[in-house]
């Protein structure tokens, strides 16, 4: 038994991305369909594992499409509901060791003269934004104080334009009439275009029904959390992904999750070696995924023009927070932040069940778009195998937060897609290396069959490779 919200989300997600499903197309109903099994196990007041389900469906079943595409073979896939829900928590976990908290000592939500507001500091630079603005030092209580006094609005707009993230907490109803709110309303879930042709370009891709993305190349210029995310799923399916950071960037509370599979190296793209560099890296590559703001590569030298001559055929797929149009369209933003800005975070006020803003039980918009993000690469490749073209899909935070807020919520009902025999996957913990101690995987949350979700690489720290394939 499930949400309505499931069903509506899967529906929704398949024709956002134009594959194919049970849903949409009724001719794959039966041996085709994706079946869903196991019980969800995140509490909200918002359909989180309705959304955990859907968004992990969605990429499970453009993995079936692609293999479908290139194999000629269209093998069934079950998707666990309780393994999608912890994978939108932690996939690697530490054994016998912590982790250092993600959270930066003054990050969090404060309470203003007219309201909440949530302060974004984990990044160094983001830190000192924000103390700039409020004229203290580094102590969170220091940091209380001053910002009681401000009003949250004028703070936010303050502690931004000095080049740091802030949101202040709206209500579901204050965003639908906001300017970004209605801009974002106004996107499609994947914004979708076409880039040309591959024209004939190289590429090292062998795709086989049991490893659909073999020798597969994946540019992975992202960070915290929805791309990291995305090209995780790539690289266990097959992908040969290489992370790049620049120098003295870390994060070491989610490399060992974020690194599963994956190359890691550091460049510096705005250094003239490092953007030749990156240009070299690109010219080969077969999928770009990456998170910068609209407009953001042209200071790098990578503007569009530059991307589609540099890789004809490009499977592109971009992040950002607050969405490609309207006046946030290049405002920096996190998941938290959009929680906070978007009125998910005041569901708890409203409902009078809290005191303060009350996120999501896990940072579900940066994982439910990490897959979308997943699912958009795979559909691009079933493009480009069918028809030689590239193509660009943008998606954003705030745009996948509408789909939470619009979902159906109260009623319960069964989806019919999983058969009597079926029951949840098999959820034993898989042991993996790392160069910080043992640690274990939890089991993939769909199985494909005969495709089997599998990492060839152990979680690394940031840096640890050259910069080649």
């Amino acid at each position: 038994m499930v949400d309505d919200a499931e069903g509506w989300m899967r529906e929704r997600f398949a024709a956002a991305l134009g594959i194919g499903s049970d849903a949409v197309d009724p001719g794959r109903v039966g041996p085709d369909a994706v079946h869903l099994v196991g019980d969800p196990r995140l509490a909200s007041s918002y359909p989180v594992s309705a959304l955990a389900t859907a968004s992990v469906a969605a990429a499970a079943s453009a993995a079936v499409e692609l293999i479908a595409e290139v194999a000629g073979a269209r093998p069934t896939v079950r998707v666990d509901r309780g393994l999608a829900d912890s994978w939108f928590g932690t996939a690697v976990s530490p054994v016998g060791w912590s982790l250092p908290s993600p959270w930066d000592s003054i990050a969090g939500d404060y309470a203003t003269a007219s309201g909440w507001i949530r302060l974004h500091t984990n990044a160094p630079h983001h830190r000192a934004a924000a103390l700039r603005v409020l004229g203290v030092a580094g102590e969170r209580d220091e940091v209380a104080a001053a910002v009681a006094v401000w009003n949250a609005a004028e703070l936010e707009t303050a502690v931004v334009e000095e080049g740091g993230c802030a949101a202040e907490l709206r209500t579901p109803a204050e965003w639908a009439v906001h300017p970004q709110g209605l801009a974002v309303a106004r996107e499609p879930l994947v914004a979708w275009s076409v880039t040309g042709d591959a024209g004939g370009a190289a590429s090292q891709w062998a795709p086989s029904a049991e490893r659909p993305l073999a020798g597969l190349r994946v540019l992975d210029l992202t960070r915290v959390l929805a791309g990291p995310v995305a090209t995780r799923l790539l690289a266990g399916l097959g992908a040969n992904v290489l992370r790049i950071d620049p120098p003295g960037w870390a994060e070491p509370a989610l490399e060992l999750d974020m690194t599963l599979g994956k190359h890691c190296a550091l460049v510096d793209g705005r250094d003239p070696a490092g953007r030749d560099r990156l240009l070299e890296l690109l010219s080969t590559a077969d999928v770009l995924v990456h998170g910068y703001r609209p407009g953001a590569l042209d200071s790098f030298g990578f503007g569009d023009v530059v991307r589609a001559v540099t890789r004809p055929g490009l499977i592109e797929v971009s992040l950002d927070a607050y969405g490609q149009t309207g006046p946030w369209a290049a405002r920096r933003g996190f998941d938290s932040l959009v929680q906070m800005s978007s009125g998910i975070a005041a569901a708890g006020l409203l409902e009078g069940s809290a005191t303060a803003p009350t996120p999501l039980p896990v940072q579900a918009l940066d994982h439910a778009t990490g897959y979308l993000m997943a699912a958009a690469a795979l559909a691009g490749l079933t493009r480009r195998a069918r028809t030689g073209e590239g193509s660009r899909a943008r998606l954003s935070l705030a745009r996948t937060a509408l789909e939470l807020e619009w979902a159906p919520r109260g009623r319960v009902a069964g989806d019919g897609t999983a058969s009597a025999d079926e029951g949840a996957l098999d959820a034993r913990a898989i042991a993996v290396d790392s160069p910080w101690g043992a640690a274990e995987l939890t089991a993939p949350p769909f199985r494909i069959a005969g495709a089997p979700l599998a990492w060839e690489r152990s979680p690394r720290a940031l840096g640890s490779d050259p910069s080649r394939w």
